[in-house]
């Protein structure tokens, strides 16, 4: 069937299924931004659009006097940027999508947009295709390529002169947003379409339905691509294919609908910050658990690393993407491809969550128990039941616990000052 250019039409599109699949991506936030490093993704609006004073003292302290937001592309190199050096990183953090920016607020393009003279990777700063090449290496990895775009840009003068007349007029949408966003699709054939910067004006400001009509009727990706939900205010949540709802967004219960939680490692921005301290970096044991949770409750975790403006991501977030990666390696059985299991933790207590393949369930505990003896109060085991630690070669000893529910008794683990790695999954076979 074709799709109409309405939310009624295009809400009914199942969402392709590899993205449920999936469960695992990792976000990169790259732009002129990485420049400055300093305060965050939004450091040209904080300054020149709020006029904040800490922001204008930084500028005045590290830059020569009258400089210019524009002069900082020159400076966004991508000296060290290697494509495949940046694929084989997510691979080994067990990373199944990748979303780049190709564009933010800032207007600037990590490719060279037809309709973003001199604004662009291509024409100014790396002289290179940014886009392009991170999808080759991906693609060689067999991961599959997010685009991130935003829709608005801070300080373009057409979007200014849109927005004062209340967004009756669609001069940027016409000239700006939408020739890029046809551009990216017919170049770069995403897998993926991550919206943003839309809250601003209404779905008919930015022909958000027209976009999608064409994406899923005649586009080159059609069958293949998912989108989000951000594409005009009062659309997160509702429309769109996969639901984001906000940044770091946690249901509380299961949702019915596909969503994604999008984490940083660094908690305080989503691009680099030189001054970055070890404390606002995200440990291993609260990734784990955030993926733990997200996939448990049904959505995808998608956690972002912001690269330096020479195009290196740094140790500390290579580590903790290798960390995820060896976690998963162990346990990502009861991770990639698992649905919700019709209880999705243990009510006594948050460090117990389940993830299910078929008939197998999988209990994925976050505090190793002290007596290493695991309670379960939701599986109702039966004479046949198989209880198996990822990782861990052999059976495990269980019991019926008095009243309902299993104990399982863990293999001893050896004493040690430090508290032992976070998560680790049960397998169940033959429990309901």
């Amino acid at each position: 069937p074709r799709y109409r250019p309405d939310w009624a039409s295009l809400d009914a599109r199942p969402l392709p299924a590899w993205f449920d699949r999936a469960k695992v991506g990792v976000f990169v936030h790259w732009g002129v931004f990485s420049v400055p490093a300093w305060g965050s993704e939004w450091f040209w609006w904080h300054w020149q659009g709020q006029h904040d004073a800490a922001y204008e003292r930084f500028v005045r302290r590290r830059f020569p006097p009258g400089t210019t937001y524009a002069e900082f592309a020159a400076r966004f190199t991508a000296h060290d940027f290697q494509p495949r050096q940046w694929a084989q990183l997510f691979q080994r953090a067990g990373a199944r999508y990748v979303v780049l920016t190709t564009k933010h607020h800032e207007g600037f393009t990590n490719w060279g947009s037809p309709v973003s003279w001199n604004w662009n990777s291509v024409d100014t700063g790396p002289h290179r295709d940014l886009v392009g090449e991170l999808g080759e290496a991906l693609r060689e990895s067999n991961i599959r390529y997010g685009l991130y775009h935003s829709l608005m840009e801070w300080f373009n003068p057409l979007y200014l002169a849109d927005k004062q007349s209340d967004f009756k007029t669609q001069s940027f949408i016409l000239k700006k947003t939408m020739p890029e966003l046809y551009d990216l699709v017919l170049k770069y054939k995403p897998d993926l379409i991550w919206s943003d910067g839309d809250w601003e004006a209404p779905d008919s400001y930015w022909n958000s339905t027209s976009f999608l009509a064409w994406l899923y009727n005649d586009s080159p990706v059609k069958d293949t691509v998912v989108v989000n939900d951000r594409w005009g205010r009062g659309c997160s949540c509702r429309h769109g294919g996969f639901y984001n709802c906000a940044d770091k967004y946690r249901p509380g219960t299961l949702p019915d609908h596909k969503w994604e939680m999008c984490s940083s490692l660094d908690k305080l921005s989503w691009g680099y910050r030189s001054n970055m301290s070890l404390a606002e970096v995200m440990d291993e044991r609260s990734m784990i658990e955030e993926l733990v949770q997200t996939v448990s409750l049904g959505g995808n975790y998608l956690l972002n690393v912001g690269p330096t403006k020479e195009g290196v991501i740094v140790p500390i977030f290579q580590e903790r993407l290798l960390a995820l990666g060896r976690w998963l390696d162990t346990n990502g059985e009861a991770i990639y491809e698992s649905q919700p299991w019709r209880v999705q933790m243990e009510n006594t207590t948050d460090a117990v969550w389940y993830t299910s393949k078929g008939p197998v369930v999988f209990a994925i505990f976050l505090l190793w128990p002290l007596d290493s003896v695991l309670h379960l109060c939701s599986p109702i085991p039966s004479p046949g039941t198989q209880v198996t630690l990822l990782g861990f070669g052999g059976t495990l000893e269980w019991q019926k616990q008095p009243g309902k529910g299993m104990l399982i008794t863990l293999p001893y683990m050896l004493p040690s000052p430090l508290p032992p790695q976070s998560g680790w999954a049960v397998k169940l076979e033959g429990v309901k």
